[in-house]
């Protein structure tokens, strides 16, 4: 075949573009173990990080999650547990687009230093994409032992804070139920400057990210509002045992 031809230059074309895909395909195959693990050791990172256990490595991950995390249950919205679940492997994102009554809701009971920790993952929007995180409860299941968030697409330097650890620790002991007894969860606030305050169910807003501090807010209400259920059941039962 000449060389120089147009048959030959779409031939070599379509074999090269063959080969590059299979080679790619290859690659993506006999990688994937290993990105499924390293999501895997991230997630566990990022619960044990709302109970304070850091600077955890992913080879550490799996370790220390075994250590602090007691149970990991699927619960139904009645409080109930589904025990056909395996909670970790939960898909939030495909629940989300599910009936409330037809979703399952992940909880992670942790343990440290004595004392118990609940854990619940989030998933909202932000400005530009998905936002999520976990959110940690000490056993009065109202204040917050720590969150930890994250996002696909929010704005460098100004969404994208609702990350870093300044931002994060603006949560830690503040309170999800007001003073009447409603779950509110927390709001992130503009000008909601006291940071003493841990009553108010409020936290200060990044400057400049309002939509994206709005997605948070909205996150952590809704998803809590699914476990109110469960709460309530295991308030009535510590009342009762008391």
């Amino acid at each position: 075949m000449d060389r120089n031809s147009n048959g030959y230059t779409f031939l070599f074309a379509g074999i090269m573009v063959v080969v590059v895909g299979a080679l790619l395909a290859f690659a993506a195959t006999s990688l994937k173990p290993m990105q499924d693990i390293n999501v895997k050791n991230e997630k566990m990172q990022n619960i044990l990080s709302t109970i304070g256990v850091t600077d955890v490595s992913r080879e550490e991950a799996q370790g220390k999650f075994d250590e602090f995390i007691k149970e990991q249950l699927a619960l139904k919205v009645d409080g109930s547990t589904d025990e056909s679940v395996n909670a970790f492997t939960v898909d939030l994102k495909a629940e989300l687009k599910k009936k409330p009554e037809e979703q399952r809701f992940p909880l992670y009971v942790a343990e440290k230093d004595g004392n118990k920790f609940y854990i619940i993952p989030l998933r909202g929007a932000g400005l530009w994409d998905a936002i999520w995180g976990y959110i940690a409860l000490n056993d009065d299941f109202n204040t917050i032992a720590g969150v930890s968030f994250d996002h696909k697409g929010e704005t460098p330097g100004l969404g994208a804070e609702i990350k870093q650890q300044w931002f994060l620790d603006y949560f830690k002991d503040e309170k999800i139920f007001d003073k009447n007894g409603n779950l509110v969860g927390v709001a992130v606030a503009k000008g909601n400057n006291d940071k003493v305050n841990k009553d108010d169910n409020k936290v200060d807003a990044i400057s400049g990210a309002t939509i994206t501090g709005d997605g948070v807010t909205d996150m952590i209400k809704e998803r809590l509002a699914h476990y109110k259920q469960y709460i309530d059941n295991q308030k009535g039962k510590l009342a009762s045992n008391n």
